[in-house]
Protein backbone atom coordinates (compact mmCIF):
# COMPACT_ATOMS: atom_id res chain seq x y z
CA UNK A 1 0.00 0.00 0.00
CA UNK A 2 1.49 3.70 -0.96
CA UNK A 3 2.32 5.99 1.81
CA UNK A 4 0.15 9.10 2.27
CA UNK A 5 1.68 11.88 0.88
CA UNK A 6 2.90 14.10 3.32
CA UNK A 7 1.00 17.30 3.87
CA UNK A 8 3.25 19.94 3.04
CA UNK A 9 4.55 23.31 5.64
CA UNK A 10 5.05 26.48 5.60
CA UNK A 11 8.79 25.53 6.38
CA UNK A 12 8.70 23.15 2.86
CA UNK A 13 7.82 26.76 0.77
CA UNK A 14 10.13 28.58 2.74
CA UNK A 15 13.21 25.77 2.26
CA UNK A 16 12.13 25.70 -1.61
CA UNK A 17 12.16 29.33 -1.89
CA UNK A 18 15.19 30.16 -0.11
CA UNK A 19 13.76 32.10 2.72
CA UNK A 20 12.64 32.64 6.29
CA UNK A 21 9.43 31.14 7.64
CA UNK A 22 8.63 34.81 8.49
CA UNK A 23 9.14 35.93 5.12
CA UNK A 24 6.57 33.54 3.70
CA UNK A 25 4.02 34.25 6.19
CA UNK A 26 4.72 38.28 5.60
CA UNK A 27 3.98 37.24 1.59
CA UNK A 28 0.97 34.87 2.15
CA UNK A 29 -0.90 37.64 4.77
CA UNK A 30 0.02 40.51 2.42
CA UNK A 31 2.18 42.47 4.88
CA UNK A 32 4.95 44.90 4.23
CA UNK A 33 8.19 44.37 4.86
CA UNK A 34 9.28 41.98 1.43
CA UNK A 35 10.90 43.10 -1.66
CA UNK A 36 8.74 42.40 -4.50
CA UNK A 37 11.54 40.40 -6.21
CA UNK A 38 11.26 37.96 -3.49
CA UNK A 39 7.32 38.38 -3.43
CA UNK A 40 6.60 37.01 -6.64
CA UNK A 41 9.24 34.35 -6.18
CA UNK A 42 7.94 33.32 -2.85
CA UNK A 43 4.09 33.19 -4.69
CA UNK A 44 5.20 31.32 -7.59
CA UNK A 45 6.79 28.91 -5.50
CA UNK A 46 3.63 28.30 -3.23
CA UNK A 47 1.89 28.00 -6.56
CA UNK A 48 4.35 25.41 -8.12
CA UNK A 49 4.01 23.69 -4.82
CA UNK A 50 0.31 23.71 -4.68
CA UNK A 51 1.10 24.63 -1.16
CA UNK A 52 -2.53 25.35 0.99
CA UNK A 53 -2.17 26.43 4.48
CA UNK A 54 -3.68 24.66 7.36
CA UNK A 55 -5.80 27.70 8.26
CA UNK A 56 -6.27 27.24 11.99
CA UNK A 57 -2.23 26.78 12.24
CA UNK A 58 -2.33 29.92 10.31
CA UNK A 59 -4.63 31.84 12.51
CA UNK A 60 -2.26 30.10 15.85
CA UNK A 61 0.97 31.50 14.30
CA UNK A 62 0.10 34.35 13.21
CA UNK A 63 -0.35 37.19 15.89
CA UNK A 64 -2.30 39.77 14.44
CA UNK A 65 -4.55 40.22 11.34
CA UNK A 66 -2.57 43.28 9.40
CA UNK A 67 -3.87 46.58 10.33
CA UNK A 68 -3.54 50.22 10.25
CA UNK A 69 -3.01 51.71 13.68
CA UNK A 70 -4.54 55.11 14.05
CA UNK A 71 -3.21 57.36 17.06
CA UNK A 72 -4.66 60.21 18.11
CA UNK A 73 -3.11 61.99 21.61
CA UNK A 74 -6.64 63.35 23.70
CA UNK A 75 -6.18 65.79 26.68
CA UNK A 76 -7.94 65.15 29.75
CA UNK A 77 -11.20 63.04 28.90
CA UNK A 78 -10.65 61.25 26.16
CA UNK A 79 -15.02 60.75 25.88
CA UNK A 80 -15.90 62.09 22.74
CA UNK A 81 -12.53 63.23 21.11
CA UNK A 82 -13.13 61.35 17.48
CA UNK A 83 -16.88 63.05 16.89
CA UNK A 84 -15.95 66.61 18.71
CA UNK A 85 -12.95 67.30 16.05
CA UNK A 86 -13.44 66.88 12.30
CA UNK A 87 -9.90 66.46 11.94
CA UNK A 88 -9.56 63.25 12.76
CA UNK A 89 -12.63 62.27 11.12
CA UNK A 90 -10.72 63.65 8.03
CA UNK A 91 -7.76 61.38 8.81
CA UNK A 92 -9.47 58.09 8.99
CA UNK A 93 -11.41 59.03 5.65
CA UNK A 94 -8.12 59.05 3.53
CA UNK A 95 -6.34 56.39 5.83
CA UNK A 96 -9.85 54.50 4.75
CA UNK A 97 -9.40 55.61 0.83
CA UNK A 98 -6.24 53.44 0.70
CA UNK A 99 -7.58 50.56 2.93
CA UNK A 100 -10.43 50.15 0.50
CA UNK A 101 -10.03 46.69 -1.19
CA UNK A 102 -6.88 45.46 1.21
CA UNK A 103 -7.41 42.63 3.30
CA UNK A 104 -5.85 45.35 6.00
CA UNK A 105 -7.65 46.46 9.45
CA UNK A 106 -8.10 49.94 10.59
CA UNK A 107 -7.41 50.54 14.49
CA UNK A 108 -8.08 54.00 16.13
CA UNK A 109 -6.33 54.62 19.39
CA UNK A 110 -6.53 57.96 21.67
CA UNK A 111 -3.82 58.02 24.18
CA UNK A 112 -2.96 60.80 26.86
CA UNK A 113 0.50 60.66 28.83
CA UNK A 114 0.12 56.75 29.71
CA UNK A 115 3.89 55.37 28.25
CA UNK A 116 2.01 51.38 29.11
CA UNK A 117 -0.47 52.55 26.14
CA UNK A 118 1.60 53.72 24.20
CA UNK A 119 3.91 50.62 24.40
CA UNK A 120 1.41 48.54 24.12
CA UNK A 121 0.00 49.50 20.81
CA UNK A 122 3.86 49.33 19.38
CA UNK A 123 3.86 45.87 20.67
CA UNK A 124 0.95 44.97 18.60
CA UNK A 125 1.54 46.94 15.40
CA UNK A 126 1.48 45.39 12.42
CA UNK A 127 1.44 47.33 8.68
CA UNK A 128 2.34 50.41 11.08
CA UNK A 129 0.99 53.02 12.93
CA UNK A 130 -0.29 56.62 11.24
CA UNK A 131 -0.01 59.76 14.26
CA UNK A 132 -2.78 61.98 13.85
CA UNK A 133 -1.52 63.86 16.08
CA UNK A 134 1.47 63.41 19.07
CA UNK A 135 4.15 65.36 20.75
CA UNK A 136 7.51 64.64 20.13
CA UNK A 137 8.49 62.39 23.20
CA UNK A 138 5.59 60.39 22.84
CA UNK A 139 6.19 59.92 18.46
CA UNK A 140 10.18 58.96 19.92
CA UNK A 141 9.18 56.71 21.63
CA UNK A 142 6.35 54.35 19.22
CA UNK A 143 9.21 54.94 16.89
CA UNK A 144 11.99 53.48 18.92
CA UNK A 145 9.38 50.32 19.76
CA UNK A 146 7.88 49.83 16.18
CA UNK A 147 9.57 51.70 13.18
CA UNK A 148 6.65 51.53 11.07
CA UNK A 149 5.72 54.65 12.01
CA UNK A 150 4.53 57.82 10.00
CA UNK A 151 3.57 61.27 11.64
CA UNK A 152 0.68 63.62 10.06
CA UNK A 153 2.25 66.35 12.32
CA UNK A 154 6.18 67.61 12.60
CA UNK A 155 7.74 65.84 15.70
CA UNK A 156 10.61 64.32 16.54
CA UNK A 157 13.60 64.36 14.12
CA UNK A 158 13.89 60.64 13.73
CA UNK A 159 9.77 60.20 13.00
CA UNK A 160 8.91 59.78 9.34
CA UNK A 161 6.41 63.06 9.03
CA UNK A 162 4.05 64.08 6.04
CA UNK A 163 2.69 67.45 7.20
CA UNK A 164 1.14 70.38 6.07
CA UNK A 165 2.66 74.08 5.30
CA UNK A 166 1.49 75.37 8.69
CA UNK A 167 4.01 78.44 8.78
CA UNK A 168 3.34 79.05 4.77
CA UNK A 169 -0.40 79.09 5.47
CA UNK A 170 -0.66 81.54 8.28
CA UNK A 171 1.92 83.86 6.70
CA UNK A 172 -0.85 84.00 3.71
CA UNK A 173 -3.83 84.29 5.71
CA UNK A 174 -2.31 87.48 7.25
CA UNK A 175 -1.27 89.32 3.96
CA UNK A 176 -4.40 88.26 2.81
CA UNK A 177 -6.29 89.84 5.75
CA UNK A 178 -3.83 92.90 5.01
CA UNK A 179 -4.38 92.96 1.12
CA UNK A 180 -8.25 93.75 2.04
CA UNK A 181 -7.37 97.00 4.37
CA UNK A 182 -7.19 95.21 7.26
CA UNK A 183 -4.62 96.67 10.16
CA UNK A 184 -5.19 95.55 13.10
CA UNK A 185 -5.22 92.12 12.60
CA UNK A 186 -5.42 89.64 15.99
CA UNK A 187 -4.34 86.06 16.43
CA UNK A 188 -6.03 83.62 18.29
CA UNK A 189 -3.09 80.61 18.28
CA UNK A 190 -3.29 77.08 19.00
CA UNK A 191 -1.68 75.69 21.86
CA UNK A 192 2.26 75.65 22.22
CA UNK A 193 2.98 72.00 22.60
CA UNK A 194 1.56 71.21 19.11
CA UNK A 195 3.40 71.50 16.09
CA UNK A 196 0.47 72.97 14.19
CA UNK A 197 -0.44 76.15 16.90
CA UNK A 198 3.52 76.59 17.43
CA UNK A 199 4.09 76.73 13.14
CA UNK A 200 0.56 79.22 12.66
CA UNK A 201 2.19 80.85 15.51
CA UNK A 202 5.31 81.44 13.69
CA UNK A 203 3.84 82.55 10.20
CA UNK A 204 1.88 84.92 12.03
CA UNK A 205 4.40 86.60 13.59
CA UNK A 206 6.52 86.54 10.75
CA UNK A 207 3.81 88.26 8.29
CA UNK A 208 3.09 90.93 11.19
CA UNK A 209 7.06 91.79 11.65
CA UNK A 210 7.12 91.95 7.71
CA UNK A 211 4.21 94.34 7.76
CA UNK A 212 4.73 96.22 10.56
CA UNK A 213 1.79 95.34 12.39
CA UNK A 214 1.21 95.02 16.02
CA UNK A 215 1.24 91.43 17.53
CA UNK A 216 -2.86 91.11 19.21
CA UNK A 217 -2.38 87.23 20.37
CA UNK A 218 -4.36 84.94 22.71
CA UNK A 219 -5.19 81.50 22.45
CA UNK A 220 -5.12 77.87 23.62
CA UNK A 221 -6.17 74.69 22.79
CA UNK A 222 -7.96 73.68 19.19
CA UNK A 223 -11.50 73.87 20.70
CA UNK A 224 -14.55 75.84 19.63
CA UNK A 225 -14.95 77.27 23.36
CA UNK A 226 -11.62 78.62 23.29
CA UNK A 227 -12.12 80.42 19.98
CA UNK A 228 -14.79 82.40 21.34
CA UNK A 229 -13.57 83.11 25.24
CA UNK A 230 -10.25 84.64 23.60
CA UNK A 231 -12.01 86.36 21.04
CA UNK A 232 -13.95 88.11 23.68
CA UNK A 233 -10.55 88.97 25.50
CA UNK A 234 -9.56 90.33 22.03
CA UNK A 235 -12.05 92.31 21.67
CA UNK A 236 -12.46 94.13 25.35
CA UNK A 237 -8.52 94.65 25.09
CA UNK A 238 -8.39 95.74 21.41
CA UNK A 239 -11.96 97.38 20.08
CA UNK A 240 -10.86 98.47 17.38
CA UNK A 241 -9.40 95.25 15.94
CA UNK A 242 -10.84 94.73 12.23
CA UNK A 243 -9.62 90.68 11.66
CA UNK A 244 -8.66 87.90 13.07
CA UNK A 245 -6.36 84.59 11.95
CA UNK A 246 -7.87 82.00 13.55
CA UNK A 247 -5.47 78.67 13.76
CA UNK A 248 -8.37 76.10 13.19
CA UNK A 249 -11.64 76.30 12.49
CA UNK A 250 -13.34 75.07 15.20
CA UNK A 251 -12.03 78.23 17.26
CA UNK A 252 -12.68 80.41 14.08
CA UNK A 253 -16.35 79.27 14.81
CA UNK A 254 -16.36 79.93 18.02
CA UNK A 255 -14.41 83.02 17.57
CA UNK A 256 -17.54 84.33 15.08
CA UNK A 257 -20.14 83.64 17.41
CA UNK A 258 -18.39 85.73 20.15
CA UNK A 259 -17.75 89.07 17.56
CA UNK A 260 -21.55 88.59 16.58
CA UNK A 261 -22.77 88.53 20.14
CA UNK A 262 -20.83 91.54 20.38
CA UNK A 263 -22.72 93.55 18.19
CA UNK A 264 -20.07 93.43 15.49
CA UNK A 265 -20.63 91.92 12.18
CA UNK A 266 -18.33 89.45 9.78
CA UNK A 267 -16.97 90.65 7.75
CA UNK A 268 -18.01 94.28 7.77
CA UNK A 269 -16.67 95.17 11.34
CA UNK A 270 -14.28 92.22 11.98
CA UNK A 271 -12.89 89.79 9.22
CA UNK A 272 -11.70 86.05 10.31
CA UNK A 273 -9.74 83.41 9.01
CA UNK A 274 -9.96 79.79 9.88
CA UNK A 275 -7.29 76.91 9.31
CA UNK A 276 -7.97 73.32 8.07
CA UNK A 277 -11.31 73.99 5.81
CA UNK A 278 -13.51 71.49 7.65
CA UNK A 279 -16.72 71.35 8.18
CA UNK A 280 -16.77 73.61 10.91
CA UNK A 281 -16.10 76.46 7.99
CA UNK A 282 -18.99 75.40 5.88
CA UNK A 283 -21.64 75.11 8.73
CA UNK A 284 -20.49 78.54 10.35
CA UNK A 285 -22.54 81.54 9.80
CA UNK A 286 -21.10 83.38 7.66
CA UNK A 287 -19.30 80.19 6.32
CA UNK A 288 -15.38 81.03 6.76
CA UNK A 289 -12.87 82.14 4.63
CA UNK A 290 -9.70 79.32 5.83
CA UNK A 291 -6.82 77.93 4.84
CA UNK A 292 -7.16 74.63 2.92
CA UNK A 293 -4.71 72.09 5.16
CA UNK A 294 -5.29 68.32 2.41
CA UNK A 295 -5.72 66.20 5.37
CA UNK A 296 -6.94 63.29 3.92
CA UNK A 297 -4.67 63.51 1.06
CA UNK A 298 -2.12 63.43 3.97
CA UNK A 299 -3.36 60.59 5.85
CA UNK A 300 -3.40 59.15 2.32
CA UNK A 301 0.00 59.18 1.61
CA UNK A 302 1.02 58.29 5.31
CA UNK A 303 -0.55 54.85 4.94
CA UNK A 304 0.75 54.06 1.24
CA UNK A 305 3.98 54.99 2.58
CA UNK A 306 3.20 51.99 5.21
CA UNK A 307 1.91 49.30 3.41
CA UNK A 308 4.92 50.05 0.38
CA UNK A 309 6.82 49.56 3.11
CA UNK A 310 8.85 52.94 1.64
CA UNK A 311 9.56 54.76 4.56
CA UNK A 312 12.80 55.88 6.45
CA UNK A 313 13.54 57.49 9.38
CA UNK A 314 13.98 61.01 9.01
CA UNK A 315 11.51 61.34 5.63
CA UNK A 316 9.79 64.22 5.06
CA UNK A 317 6.83 65.41 2.63
CA UNK A 318 5.54 69.04 2.59
CA UNK A 319 1.94 69.35 1.56
CA UNK A 320 0.91 72.93 0.60
CA UNK A 321 -2.23 74.78 2.16
CA UNK A 322 -4.59 76.73 0.11
CA UNK A 323 -7.01 79.94 0.66
CA UNK A 324 -10.26 79.26 0.52
CA UNK A 325 -12.32 82.30 0.05
CA UNK A 326 -16.03 82.28 1.76
CA UNK A 327 -17.77 84.72 3.59
CA UNK A 328 -16.44 85.76 6.57
CA UNK A 329 -13.79 88.07 4.66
Amino acid sequence: MAKAQLKLTIEDVARAAGVSRSTVSRVMNNLPGVNEAVRREVKRIITDLAYVPDQTARALASRQHPAIDVVAVTHGSALGWLGSHPYYSRVLAGVMTVLDGRDVQLRVHSVGDDDAAVDAIAERATAGIVLADAPPGLAARLRRRCKRVVSLVATANSVPTVEADNAGGAYAAVTFLHGLGRRRIAAIHGPDDTSCGVNRRAGYLRAIEELGLPDLSDGGRFRREVGFDAAHRLLDRYPDLDAMFVACDLMAAGAVQAISATGRGVPHDVSVIGFDDSIAAVCANPPLTTMRMPVEEMAATATRLLLDDSVAGGYRQRFPVELVVRGST
